[in-house]
């Protein structure tokens, strides 16, 4: 990425770099920029009397963190440290405090960048002796060294060894601790590599990546477009009227998107079709894409080619499907996919198993203080546990594992929803079920059990614990997106002989119009 950097910033000096809504850095900009943000995080760490220990798997290098709103501030960080002995991390403003905290204190993270109030505190009471500070903060010390007049020469971001690693992610946001994984330069070279094989960010192309930029759809956008020379425009938010403007304003040939908002573009396209006359690619990912989606982009906008990408954030860019609903896809050349049964043998074809990658661009496993689970196995292939089966030499997914979840491209472990209403008083037995939605391809109910004092789920007695009491207690305990959006009651949930809640025939249930909708 960063000799890409280096060579558009000489060749290509006024190219768009990075554009957010009302703010943007050239080519140019952009190396002088990250000389200047580097500096203010080195000294911010040679200042800590006692800095926190990075996690072994870094080696030593520092780690720093950018936890805010901003996607035009957390793309500048992450990008203007890829050239420096650094490792950078996005942590989602959005998760619940507990797990920001968690994710510094088990990961060795030493100095973040926020635009909350909430963090620095609470990381002081659990004894955090890094550094925190307010992104307005951070900001005008970078700025405040351009053009300085003393001091010595600031350092140029370099092209740096392909073992080292730079770059920090989250599986999951969702649980008290979630799993962070390493990415070093040369399993990103792999993986840009991969993505500029397929999915078309090569130099000088104008691509738009909306939303928070702690999201990996999002992130790898922003790094892919840096690794070829490219333009990334970055947005907070997903508002299609306003996304439309940009696409028109600032030609815009290429989106990259969850298959929720491609669906809002087309009905803002279908508005002014005028406005999306350049556009020419849609990639979209993070969740599976129905064919109807597809269907009205076509429809709509004709012109417009639309990838339907699979991926893991941990492995990297995996295959995509350019027709249909998304759920059959072609494997990348280079990429190694097997269907393995429960016993670890391979799954004959068409047999349903778990999905086992063998792939330049997978991280060597998750940081051991966040967890113990093993992401690649002794013989070097890695799963996330996705299910699928091979048929006629292509990959269908058919869902997560167990108690995995993805809406709106977020993945959600349902046991943490539940858990969530633990503490709720009056509130028997729950449990959390993935739905068909049209928009987002799925979404998360949560069913409970008729506690005592009410009458059964299809009487006239009124239930204490209405759906704005529920969703009011998730919406204190869980990120936004993983907040049940439908709610329905049940005399009593399915069980194993051994008092096991069972999850799929709960969905059955809930499917079949057995359960009361709340």
């Amino acid at each position: 990425m960063t000799q890409a950097m280096l060579e558009t910033a000489a060749q290509h000096p006024d190219r768009p770099a990075i554009v957010g809504e009302g703010e943007s850095l050239t080519y140019r900009e952009l190396i002088a920029d990250s000389s200047r943000l580097f500096a203010v995080v080195g000294g911010l760490h040679r200042a800590q009397a006692d800095p926190p220990a990075p996690a072994a798997e870094t080696r030593g290098i520092p780690i720093a963190a950018i936890s805010a709103e901003s996607a035009f501030a957390t793309a500048r960080f992450v990008v203007g440290l890829a050239g420096f002995r650094a490792v950078s991390a996005t942590i989602d403003p959005r998760w619940p405090l507990e797990h920001r905290v968690d994710v510094v204190l088990t990961t060795g993270i030493g100095l973040v960048v926020t635009d909350t109030d909430d963090l620095a505190p609470a990381l002081a009471q659990r004894g955090w002796t890094g550094t925190v500070i307010g992104l307005d903060d951070f900001t005008r010390r970078i700025d405040g060294l351009r053009g300085a007049p003393t001091g010595p020469p600031l350092e140029r971001p370099a092209v740096r060894d392909g073992d080292e690693a730079f770059l920090m992610l989250f599986s999951s946001g969702t649980t008290s601790n979630p799993k962070a994984f390493l990415k070093t330069r040369d399993q990103y070279r792999a993986n840009a590599a991969v993505s500029t094989a397929h999915l078309e960010p090569f130099a000088g192309v104008a691509t738009l990546a909306p939303g928070p930029v702690s999201y990996s759809l999002t992130l790898y956008a922003v790094v892919e477009c840096m690794a070829t020379g490219g333009s990334v425009h970055v947005a907070d938010g997903f508002d299609a009227l306003a996304l439309a403007h940009r696409i028109d304003d600032e030609a815009i040939t290429r989106v990259v998107v969850v298959p929720a908002v491609v669906r809002a573009l087309t009905d803002a396209a279908r508005r002014a079709p005028e406005r999306f006359a350049r556009l020419d690619l849609v990639v979209t990912g993070g969740a599976n894409l129905p064919a109807s989606i597809r269907a009205g982009l076509a429809d709509v906008l004709p012109h417009v080619r639309l990838i339907s990408y699979y991926g893991a954030a941990e492995i990297g860019f995996i295959g995509d499907s350019r027709d249909g609903d998304g759920t059959l896809i072609s494997i990348y050349d280079g990429i190694g996919a097997q269907i393995r049964e429960e016993s670890g043998d391979l799954a004959p074809d068409g047999e349903i198993g778990t999905l086992w990658i063998l792939a330049a661009a997978c991280s060597a496993g998750y940081l051991a203080g966040t967890t113990d689970e093993v992401l690649v196995g002794p013989d070097g292939w890695a799963s996330v546990h996705d299910q699928g089966r091979i048929v006629d030499g292509r990959l269908e997914l058919v869902g997560r594992a167990g108690d995995i979840a993805i809406t709106g491209g977020h993945k959600v472990a349902l046991p943490e929803v539940e858990r969530a209403f633990d503490d709720l008083v009056g509130l028997r037995d729950v449990c959390a079920v993935p739905l068909p939605d049209p928009a987002l391809g799925t979404v998360v109910a949560l069913v409970i059990e008729a506690g005592a004092g009410e009458g059964p789920a299809g009487s006239s007695a009124k239930a204490a614990l209405t759906k704005d009491v529920l969703r009011e207690h998730a919406q204190e305990r869980l990120a936004p997106q993983y907040v049940p959006r439908r709610w329905f009651r049940v005399d009593a949930l399915p069980r194993t002989v051994g008092g096991k809640i069972r999850r799929p025939a709960t969905r059955d249930l809930v499917l079949e119009g057995k359960a009361e909708r709340l």
